[in-house]
């Protein structure tokens, strides 16, 4: 009798292995979730985050807007995570129960394209600090290499599935808690944080402003939320871990930022989107650059492993493997954009207008519509021949979201921003029009 083993699985079962996660795969601990979404928020894009806010606000308003939108926006990713606990799916899967088996695919390709983008700004700056670490200890500068041999090592541990990435996670967790509490100290030590928090606002960013970037940092989650969520234990770990890792990794994140930037300004040191330059500056480069490195680098592993798991909701037989390579190769050509960094915060924006209709509409569905039963079961929603193939109230919902979205952030932008309305009117939208055409009874 032979042994099944990997090298003897279809690209089918591979891909449907890749997507589902049964009851003897939920093992991830309230501990584990919590140090999941800690590690991949306690990360150098939230740090830039904070330095978005000060010195343009002063620093004790900025925490509170960070403290106050986080712990709002993180929500929509706990529900997201949910579903994904309770069904053992991962999010574009679950996304055919509204869009339908074919309408889905809009949402999984928006997804997909917004999280390669989102992996060029990663891949860059997992470049950038590995550049720098290597550059101090002998001399040699290669920016490009750098930044491919730290997506080699994103691919690599993404082969690994979600096992390898959970440990991965965890590990960077506790560094970025060392390094948080090792510029702390540093900072504390040689300059008067008192200073900081007196220190007037610069203006550039209003309360609004500043509420919705923290809002769409947050939003820019949601998709990966039933990717990694499917495996808890149970509903309460999901909510629970999720939850408190994220909303205390943008506090650490973002409290760290705002606080690097707002005393490199006040010193009158050139403002830069190089974490590493700052921190050199206050003594310890070297470190610092090694661990935002390792931090970077799992954050976007959690990017590439989504941006797969999205385009093999899309096809049933595509294999894991290929589609996790290239996507590899296409985050190293997309980070060598001339000026990428410079558009962090217009990026950040643009991914708010692109994610927040999509899953507005899967919340009210399942949430609202009291839809959890047939149509959200894992029979129905992998075979799909008991879905429509097009929910047209879903995708014209979809679009007028995405509309309202552009409408309001760059033709006539709201005054409190576009990313709260943006998900109240297109979840409203939706669940007018489906209680109008009847079809949340369809199945």
């Amino acid at each position: 009798m032979t042994i099944p083993t990997d090298r003897h699985r279809s690209p089918a079962e591979e891909t449907l292995d890749a997507i589902t996660a049964d009851s003897g795969e939920q093992s991830l601990s309230l501990p584990g979730t919590f140090a999941l979404w800690l590690g991949a928020n306690v990360v150098v894009t939230t740090i830039l985050t904070g330095m978005l806010l000060v010195p343009a606000l002063d620093f004790a308003t900025a925490m509170m807007i960070v403290a106050s939108g986080s712990a709002l926006g993180i929500l929509p990713l706990v529900l997201i995570g949910v579903m994904g606990q309770r069904t053992g799916l991962t999010t574009m899967v679950l996304a055919r129960a509204t869009f339908g088996r074919i309408g889905a695919g809009v949402p999984a390709w928006v997804n997909l394209l917004a999280l390669i983008a989102w992996s060029w700004i990663q891949a860059r700056l997992a470049g950038m600090s590995l550049d720098y670490a290597i550059s101090e200890l002998t001399g040699y500068s290669n920016l490009a290499l750098f930044t491919v041999i730290c997506e080699a090592l994103v691919v690599l541990v993404v082969l690994g599935g979600h096992r390898g990435i959970e440990r991965v996670e965890k590990i960077a967790a506790v560094l970025m808690l060392v390094l948080a509490l090792i510029v702390a100290w540093a900072l504390g030590s040689h300059y008067d944080m008192a200073n900081l928090l007196s220190a007037p606002a610069q203006g550039g960013i209003s309360l609004s402003g500043a509420f919705d970037i923290v809002i769409a940092t947050a939003f820019s989650w949601i998709p990966l939320a039933a990717d990694y969520n499917r495996h808890c234990r149970s509903t309460r770990v999901a909510a629970l871990g999720t939850w408190s890792g994220y909303v205390s990794a943008t506090l650490i994140a973002m409290g760290l930022g705002g606080a690097v930037s707002g005393l490199a300004m006040a010193l009158g040191r050139e403002p830069t989107y190089d974490p590493t330059q700052l921190l050199s500056g206050f003594g310890f480069g070297l470190p610092a650059a090694m661990v935002i490195f390792f931090s970077v680098l799992t954050t976007n592993v959690m990017c590439v492993y989504s941006a797969t798991l999205s385009y093999m909701s899309t096809r049933s037989r595509s294999g894991f493997r290929r589609p996790a390579l290239i996507i590899g190769v296409l985050t190293v050509l997309g980070a060598m954009i001339p000026g990428i960094l410079e558009e962090f915060q217009t990026f950040l924006l643009i991914i708010g207008s692109v994610f927040i209709p999509a899953f507005s509409l899967m919340i009210v569905d399942y949430y609202l519509l009291g839809e959890q039963g047939l149509r959200y079961s894992t029979k129905c929603l992998l075979q799909t021949d008991q879905l429509p193939a097009i929910n047209p109230v879903a995708l014209l919902a979809y679009l007028l979201g995405a509309t309202l979205a552009y409408y309001w952030n760059w033709v006539s932008p709201l005054a409190m921003g576009a990313s709260l309305p943006v998900f109240v009117v297109t979840g409203l939208l939706y669940w007018i029009g489906m209680s109008i055409s009847g079809r949340r009874k369809a199945i």
